[in-house]
């Protein structure tokens, strides 16, 4: 994808160990342009209608009527992933894993099954296992005011009916298209009651051993004008977790003293998709959010991020709270009720579109380096190390102020697994790195620490 260059006051010399300048760099992808364009309103609307028909599809309805409620929710997802799959010669493969649960939401055990389509990647490791994994999801279970009121009709068109109506379009689109890494598209249930579809899924990829590089979890993503009035379907917003859910005390240490507290792999990941509408999505802006979820509130992406992988939550610029969790009715003249009548079908495009590039871009890239680490305390220059991955032709350092919220500057360094920053003073620059591939996908950047360790510095009490 398209990136920033260097531009610096100061000279920047990259020192190579005799190797020379990289011939993979990142550059725009024709692919990329194409997908940016390729989301159907027609195809989206049409997935949001047949879900709000289901009446309701809270998660304790019936599992066994054809015509309503969660159960034929769930086998008319399954039906289009398989219907995807025929189009594309049997390249899905769709999985159902549940668990019994039972919980203050749930007060009798109940079965919470996901509906999973799964695109398996070139660079899998053998034919039976599953090495690399890009993830998006949403939730398929709907509800009104009452949580526990599985009777009622709650359309939920939005939430999430527009998240599962964009990983389906999503899942169709990337069908016809190459991935080096496997492609998961996961429509969740049980997330109202409790975020049970999220550690339904996440428990699965842990027991598959899958190595989950992301998680996109769309969340209420298809509404443009907010209860305040404000009208703005050029704007998403990705909330993404600062530091670590699984961090251990000594990675806490390490950040308290050398920062980090902004450049979790989930944070780097929110930072990858920006940049990405930057460069194809000319009329979308990401609005990076510095945390987990909004404020007191949850989504199926914690479990992701409980377990150890890079999740953000993706959600609509300016929620109408008249259209979330509430009973269809009329009071004061104002309409309740999340109904077709409160999305944007082109706003929800542009969100399936950001969507659909990030994993195709995610999934042609190579596996981020790993074992970043930095050195220079003292000195004049910085050092940049990193273990290689496969597929990787070349590395990419960055830097950035370490107040700046995105990576400002980046030096292309060639197949190597170190680079020397001459005149960049540790002291003052945030770093990274990032791997490309041969044709010019780049991973996500990886912050030293977060993959490895940062050099012992010395004590707080020395003087330099």
């Amino acid at each position: 994808m398209l990136r920033y260059f260097p531009v610096c006051l100061f000279i920047v010399l990259t020192q190579l160990s005799g190797v020379a300048e990289a011939t993979a760099y990142p550059h725009a992808e024709p692919e990329l342009q194409a997908l940016a364009e390729a989301p159907s309103q027609t195809q989206l609307r049409a997935t949001i209608t047949q879900l709000v028909s289901f009446g309701t599809r809270h998660t304790l309805s019936s599992a066994t009527s054809d015509t309503r409620g969660i159960g034929a929710a769930r086998r008319w997802v399954k039906s289009r992933f398989e219907a995807i799959s025929r189009e594309c010669g049997g390249c899905l493969e769709i999985v159902t894993p549940s668990q019994i649960v039972t919980g203050e939401r749930i007060p009798t055990p109940t079965e919470v099954m996901d509906i999973v389509a799964i695109k398996r990647g070139s660079e899998d490791p053998a034919p039976r296992k599953i090495g690399r994994v890009i993830v998006m999801s949403g939730h398929l279970d709907s509800r009104v005011t009452d949580i526990m009121n599985s009777h009622s009709d709650a359309p939920g068109a939005d939430d999430d009916g527009s998240g599962v109506a964009a990983l389906i379009e999503a899942a169709r689109l990337l069908s016809k298209q190459p991935n080096k890494a496997t492609v998961v598209f996961a429509a969740l249930s049980g997330e109202e009651q409790g975020l049970y579809g999220g550690k339904v899924l996440a428990d699965y990829a842990v027991a598959q051993g899958w190595q989950v590089e992301a998680d996109l979890n769309n969340d209420i993503i298809g509404n443009s004008r907010g209860m305040n009035g404000v009208f703005d379907s050029t704007t998403v917003r990705v909330f993404s977790e600062g530091t670590k859910s699984n961090e251990t005390l000594q990675q806490a240490a390490y950040r308290r003293y050398h920062g980090g507290e902004v450049d979790s792999p989930s944070r780097n990941l929110a930072r990858y998709m920006a940049t990405l509408a930057n460069d194809y999505l000319p009329d979308l802006r990401v609005r990076m959010i510095y945390r987990t979820d909004r404020f007191g509130r949850g989504g199926d992406q914690v479990e992701f991020l409980k377990a150890g992988f890079p999740a953000v939550r993706v959600t609509e610029s300016h929620e109408d709270y008249h259209h979330q969790h509430q009973d269809l009715r009329t009071e004061n003249g104002v309409r309740y009720g999340d109904t077709l009548a409160g999305i944007d079908f082109r706003y929800l495009s542009r969100v399936t579109a950001l969507n659909t590039i990030t994993m195709a871009a995610l999934s042609r890239a190579p596996a981020p380096p790993t074992d970043v680490a930095i050195k220079g305390a003292v000195s004049d220059d910085t050092t940049v190390s990193w273990h290689k991955v496969p597929g990787a032709a070349g590395y990419r350092v960055h830097w950035r102020d370490t107040t700046a919220p995105r990576w400002q500057y980046a030096r292309t360094v060639g197949d190597v697994d170190h680079a020397v920053l001459k005149n960049v003073v540790i002291d003052d620059w945030f770093f990274g790195v990032s791997s490309v591939s041969s044709d010019g996908f780049e991973s996500p950047v990886v912050f030293p620490g977060f993959s490895g360790s940062f050099e012992r510095s010395p004590p707080a009490t020395a003087s330099h």
